[in-house]
């Protein structure tokens, strides 16, 4: 089956497409955010372990299993971060192809793109929580300028 592609109809079906495109560089800007912030995450937690496997004094060796438990919490956000970014990723490259082909080719399913679009923003939303949450769980962890933040000196 041949469709007939005007110009101006497949000329209207990219510009219709195109707004979605701008959150998908939004999302894959945020997705490099992300994945820079876990790498740090991962470092970190390599680095703890690291210093509780040569520790004697049980009071550092606690509040080392504390940070690997929000190190854990921080991870866990950000791997749910990224998995909602590819989802609304997946979701609105589905939402631009459904808004092309509706407008070159008359396809039928043109209301599937505002589910897609919606769910995408909601992913997009949902997102931006998650790396909320992590972003206030590595500040609170800052101790600068609090009295006794630095470690104390061993004779």
């Amino acid at each position: 089956m041949a469709f007939p592609l005007d110009p101006d109809t497949v000329s209207h079906g990219i510009q219709l497409s195109v707004a979605p495109v701008f959150l998908l560089t939004a999302v894959s800007g945020m997705i490099g955010a992300v994945a820079g912030r876990l790498a740090r995450i991962i470092d970190r937690a390599r680095t703890v372990e690291q210093h509780i496997k040569h520790q004697t004094h049980p009071e550092e060796t606690d509040a080392n299993y504390a940070e690997l438990a929000e190190l854990r919490t921080r991870g866990l956000l950000a791997n749910a971060c990224i998995a909602l970014l590819t989802l609304c990723g997946i979701l609105i490259g589905v939402t631009i192809m459904v808004l092309f082909l509706g407008e070159t080719i008359d396809f039928p399913g043109l209301r599937i793109s505002i589910f897609t679009f919606l769910g995408g923003v909601g992913c997009f939303l949902l997102a931006l929580l998650c790396f909320m949450a992590e972003t206030l769980i590595a500040t609170r962890l800052l101790n600068f300028g609090k009295k006794g933040a630095l470690p104390q000196q061993r004779p």
